[in-house]
């Protein structure tokens, strides 16, 4: 059994809508055998559906809430998926400076297929409104990260265990 040193957990995957971290985090989690932890879940089972608190509450108050919950579980020991904005809060951003950050990014073209029939509540004019959300956000990723992969043309499994060994190679350093 894999022991992960302390200073490497949480491992935290940050990235657009649509990247595929939640599909990614669970087999990485699975394959170093700590738990998986996905923020935007966590709202649902406390809040309910995320585009309901969008339309009833707005996105301030959906950001204060994915603040509370991104808070709590970032201190525990497990793989942790973010919800694609959960990086625009200034205090996650500070707590991420230390961490182990993995950014899945994925081109505009790939996501296309990935968000046929979504209820996104930021969506709602389709990939234009990606495209422009994951840009103004790319400079935040891309700043947080330790580590970066592409996942627009690869199968989850080869992207999962690239940074299964990854880690693990950090570990024995």
């Amino acid at each position: 059994m894999l022991t992960l040193h302390n200073s490497l957990l949480p491992i935290v995957l940050i990235g657009p809508m649509a990247a595929g971290k939640t599909k990614i985090g669970r087999r990485v989690a699975r394959g170093l055998g700590v738990p998986f932890i996905d923020t935007d879940k966590r709202i649902v089972e406390s809040y309910g559906p995320i585009p309901e608190i969008f339309a009833r509450e707005g996105e301030e108050y959906f950001r204060i809430i994915e603040r509370e919950v991104v808070d709590w579980s970032l201190g525990e020991p497990a793989i942790v998926s973010l919800g694609g904005g959960a990086v625009l809060h200034a205090d996650t951003q500070a707590d991420l400076e230390d961490a182990t950050v993995v950014y899945l990014s994925v081109t505009t073209a790939a996501v296309q297929a990935r968000l046929g029939g979504t209820k996104r509540p930021l969506l709602a004019g389709g990939i234009a409104d990606w495209e422009r959300i994951y840009n103004l956000r790319r400079p935040t990723y891309e700043a947080l990260a330790t580590i970066r992969l592409d996942t627009s043309n690869r199968p989850i499994s080869g992207i999962a265990d690239e940074i299964v060994n990854w880690i693990k190679e950090r570990n024995d350093d």
